[in-house]
């Protein structure tokens, strides 16, 4: 079985694909685009991706390619905690460069500012992909902002230690493909992710689409608006589903369809748990 995977090797989703699927073939990719349309083309079996970090919020370029341009399904969930590493190729060198994915620098941002206020910003498509790059010009002042896994994989040293702000700080990955794809890893709560597009001339279609599954007792693990990309000012609603109750869920979809309110499911999946330790 192969997986494609946001590369290069050493960064997150890398770590959670190895986790899950500890006997699969994995195949990196630069970017998350790259992830999916590899498998859009037959080249992999299933496609991991990064969807939503506690600290910075959703990945947007996972969850607009799906919406608008994207025929494929969750079929799993990967949640997994996140530990951010100031990494440097010597630990007695001055930084003057930092290196990561926009992510990352997100989530370590006060540490930077507090210990390195001088120092340049630059981004990258991955965590993996800064520590290779300052991995492979050890003479320069450079440091990157990656995973343990990251200074494994590229021989660094790590100058500061869990340096992201929150210290409950996870992300979730999801398993992009058809069909069911088994793990080494416990099932958590099952879910259901939609896309709700609302009609323009009813009045509280919001409030409609969220009331059908509030009087079933169905509960909402998120809620989340993006841009249509049609006009300024219209919106798609990104809604996740507690997923146990199946007929119920199957009963408020089809009263979602009665209202007009239109649906594409992202994702029906089992949710997956990385411990902690790892």
């Amino acid at each position: 079985m192969k997986i494609a995977y946001l590369g290069p090797s050493g960064s997150f989703t890398h770590n959670a694909a190895l986790q899950a699927y500890p006997d699969a073939q994995l195949e990196p990719f630069a970017n998350i685009t790259e992830v999916i349309k590899a498998y859009e083309s037959g080249q992999v079996d299933f496609a991991i991706v990064p969807v939503e970090n506690s600290i910075e919020g959703s990945v947007h370029e996972t969850l607009d390619y799906l919406f608008h341009q994207a025929e494929i399904q969750a079929v799993a969930e990967i949640v997994q905690p996140i530990k951010q590493q100031l990494l440097v190729t010597d630990l007695d060198k001055s930084v003057e460069k930092i290196f990561s994915h926009p992510q990352a620098i997100a989530q370590g941002r006060k540490y930077i500012k507090a210990h390195y206020p001088q120092a340049q910003i630059e981004l990258t498509t991955s965590t993996a992909y800064a520590a290779r790059f300052i991995a492979e010009n050890p003479d320069q002042p450079y440091a990157a902002i990656a995973p343990q896994a990251a200074a494994k994989e590229y021989h660094l040293q790590i100058l500061a230690k869990d340096i992201q702000e929150m210290a409950e700080n996870y992300t979730r990955f999801w398993v992009l493909g058809h069909g069911q794809i088994r793990s080494c890893l416990k099932t958590q709560a099952e879910k259901l992710s939609l896309a709700l597009t609302l009609p323009d001339n009813m009045p509280g279609a919001l409030y409609k689409a969220l009331s059908v599954f509030a009087w079933r007792s169905i509960d909402l693990t998120k809620i989340e608006s993006r841009p249509l990309k049609t006009a300024l000012g219209e919106y798609f609603f990104i809604v996740d589903v507690e997923n146990s109750k199946k007929t119920l869920v199957t009963f408020a979809l089809e009263e979602l369809a009665a209202l007009g309110i239109q649906h594409k499911i992202l994702g029906q999946y089992d949710v997956l748990t990385v411990d902690k330790g790892e």
